[in-house]
């Protein structure tokens, strides 16, 4: 019999080219069993020892849960009707495993006994950090729970992971659906030449003539951007707007009532553990310390951007006047934008494109990595999911291995839209050695057309270099205990901090430098167009912060309730929220919270905050590299300071969740982290850099 690839042993990497649909529920039904038997035993001990609990469970579970792991990314990458269809018949039953070992009132006595016995003065704080964050979870997992609430508690518990997975797949197939083909080339007048030749190359796979536009990003954004025709911007930003919604042109994937479902569930579930809400429940584990304090955060940003997003609107609309547009509409938003841009700083995006090739960016960003942090990226043949992924061995400053990255760049039907970035394994001491971690960096950038190489806009490079920061956080670590390793245990409102973090020098004239060589000539990026590009950098900045506020105060409220809102409530609370702090007010069939997988699928329910909460620490945190800045040559500056650099690495990087992120912060910085900086690199401040 074929060996099934997802069995592989936890110290070998996974042949992701071998994985079949097939091989999913024979090897999950395997790992379930021995995991569950295995947990039992350790439960039953009398007398518990570090080696005989923690490490122990580790080796009875990990194989289960990055078997599982690897299921779901090949989901979100390589999504087929069979792959999916094995994934939703495991589903249930990983859940239910979760819910019965966060449960267990076995293991949790094991842990209790380890945090009560004289052995715990002994433990290292990495091990007391384990322990401690353990009992915390035990609770939330409603390890206290007696009878019919703790049964009712597992039940809500799968309920919500199968409507999670129903809303991505409601979004994805909504998305997927919906096409546009156009054999009027003049209908296409104003998008640049390389999205009408991936548009034509659509078409083509399709066996249509002209051109296929659909939802997908590099698909959508250059006819928002680009398109002179208003009616084709119309029709784009209305499918967009609809997409799993009672207004799509397909009713079928409306999310409206798993919308309902999923907040109805996170009520109940914050009741049954005790807490008012489940904004509540979800602060129990972040930096902020209740949902007032966070409301209160953001309606304080909020009043210091509305003023400058104010002016931003009235410039659009100014322009938009000058364009021909008297009654400006959200779908014009992209396009006046794109054209103002243009006439106020004399540049195009298309423009900046053509410096930023794939090969080039990539070795730019790895060199950076160098520099800061000491660590090399040297390609790998590793098994891969699919020809676009590329593989890479990671060294550190010592020229050791430290970890694995799988990087896959390109948009393609059945992958997941968005950037993200997951482990598959994470660094540990095992009784074989060292495991390294493993990490998966996804993107969804357009491909390359026409043998040449992939080009990048400058917001593709940030997006690149942010997910960097996910990455390396993964990668650096040195922390030996899996469970506060890496990003494991940072409190969610921290975790952004690498990754916009890494953003920032994405800004700085001697990256770029190194980061660009145009596709046709291999010039870098030249200075004057540099200076084009920053002085846009803030450009309608103001209503960039109060777009991502909106979306925060709108998560924030419909989870700061003692009950789930219906549909027609949240549509109401989302109102509400913009009547206070958008410029933009879109029309009434507008359905963005049915495609809000941030919340509904992805983890940040009562926690979109975050973004902004992090973006304060990433702000401050970076103007430690500007106070150490060096001037080069042609008088820019250098804020690659390999010292600083090393700080940031064993301060932030390698300890991950080993210590609460407060604590790495003033470790790395001296003192409590201030908003000014955010507010100085946005513009939206008096001394505004």
């Amino acid at each position: 019999m074929m060996t099934n690839p997802l069995l592989a042993p936890i110290t070998e990497l996974i042949d992701y080219a071998a994985i079949q649909a097939d091989h999913v529920e024979p090897a999950i039904t395997q790992l379930l069993q021995q995991a569950r038997q295995a947990v039992e035993q350790i439960a039953q001990q009398s007398t518990p020892t570090w080696e005989s609990t923690v490490p122990a469970l580790h080796l009875a579970t990990e194989q289960l849960w990055r078997a599982w792991t690897v299921v779901g990314h090949l989901d979100s990458v390589i999504n087929s009707p069979a792959l999916r269809d094995a994934k939703n018949q495991c589903l249930p039953r990983i859940t239910e495993f979760s819910t019965w070992m966060g449960q267990h009132q076995g293991l949790y006595q094991q842990y209790l006994a380890l945090s009560q016995s004289p052995d715990y003065a002994h433990y290292n704080a990495e091990q007391k950090r384990t322990i401690e964050l353990a009992l915390r979870d035990f609770r939330l997992g409603g390890v206290e729970l007696q009878g019919q609430a703790r049964q009712r508690y597992g039940e809500i518990t799968e309920q919500q992971a199968l409507a999670s997975q129903r809303f991505s797949e409601n979004v994805l197939d909504s998305m997927d659906q919906w096409a546009l083909y156009i054999t009027d080339a003049s209908q296409l007048a104003g998008i640049p030449a390389d999205a009408q030749a991936a548009f034509a190359q659509a078409a083509a796979a399709d066996d249509k003539p002209g051109w296929k536009i659909t939802l997908k990003m590099p698909s959508y954004l250059p006819v928002m951007q680009y398109a002179d025709n208003r009616e084709l911007r119309q029709t784009l930003y209305k499918a967009y707007a609809t997409i799993a919604s009672d207004q799509a042109e397909n009713t079928d994937l409306d999310n409206s009532d798993v919308i309902e479902q999923l907040l109805r569930l996170r009520a109940e579930k914050a009741k049954l553990l005790g807490y008012d809400s489940f904004a509540d429940l979800r602060l129990e584990t972040r930096m902020a310390d209740n949902a007032h304090q966070v409301i209160d955060f953001l309606n304080d940003l909020a009043r210091r951007a509305l003023p400058f997003a104010q002016r931003d609107l009235e410039q659009l609309k100014a322009h938009a006047q000058q364009l021909g547009i008297a009654d400006f509409q959200p779908w014009d938003a992209a396009y006046v934008s794109e054209k103002l841009r243009q006439s106020q700083y004399n540049y195009s995006e298309d423009e900046v494109k053509q410096y930023f090739t794939e090969p080039q960016v990539l070795n730019g960003l790895f060199d950076v990595a160098q520099r800061l942090f000491g660590v090399e990226f040297k390609p790998a043949t590793l098994s891969v999911w699919h020809p676009d992924v590329k593989a890479y061995e990671v060294h550190n400053q010592h020229q050791q291995a430290i970890g694995y990255l799988y990087i896959d760049l390109y948009a393609r039907s059945g992958k997941q839209g968005g950037a993200w970035v997951n482990s598959e394994r994470s660094r540990r001491y095992h009784p074989d050695g060292l495991y390294l971690p493993v990490t998966y960096l996804i993107c969804n950038f357009s491909a390359p057309q026409d043998n040449k190489p992939a080009l990048l806009t400058h917001d593709d490079v940030i997006t690149l270099f942010h997910e960097s920061g996910h990455a390396l956080h993964n990668l650096l670590s040195t922390v030996d205990e899996p469970d506060v390793s890496a990003f494991a245990a940072v409190e969610w409102d921290a975790i952004e901090l690498p990754s916009q973090f890494m953003e920032n020098f994405c800004w700085e004239y001697p990256v770029l430098k190194t980061l660009s060589a145009h596709v046709d000539t291999q010039e870098p990026l030249p200075l004057a167009l540099y200076q084009k590009l920053v002085a846009a950098k803030n450009f309608q900045s103001g209503m960039q912060m109060v777009r991502q506020i909106e979306f925060a105060l709108f998560d924030m409220l419909i989870h700061h309730q003692s009950r789930g809102l219906t549909i027609q409530e949240v549509l109401e609370t989302l109102d509400q929220v913009r009547n206070e702090v958008a410029v933009i007010i879109p029309p009434a069939w507008h359905r963005f919270p049915h495609a809000f997988s941030h919340l509904f699928a992805g983890g940040y329910g009562a926690g979109y905050y975050s973004y902004k909460w992090a973006e304060v620490l990433s702000a401050d945190a970076y103007a430690a590299f500007e106070e150490n800045a060096t001037t080069t040559a042609d008088g820019s500056r250098d804020t690659l300071d390999p010292a600083t650099g090393a700080r940031f690495r064993d301060e932030i990087l390698a300890v991950g969740g080993a210590r609460p992120a407060a604590q790495s912060f003033v470790a790395f910085r001296g003192r409590q982290p201030s908003a000014e900086a955010l507010l100085r690199h946005s513009g939206l401040s008096e001394d505004a850099a």
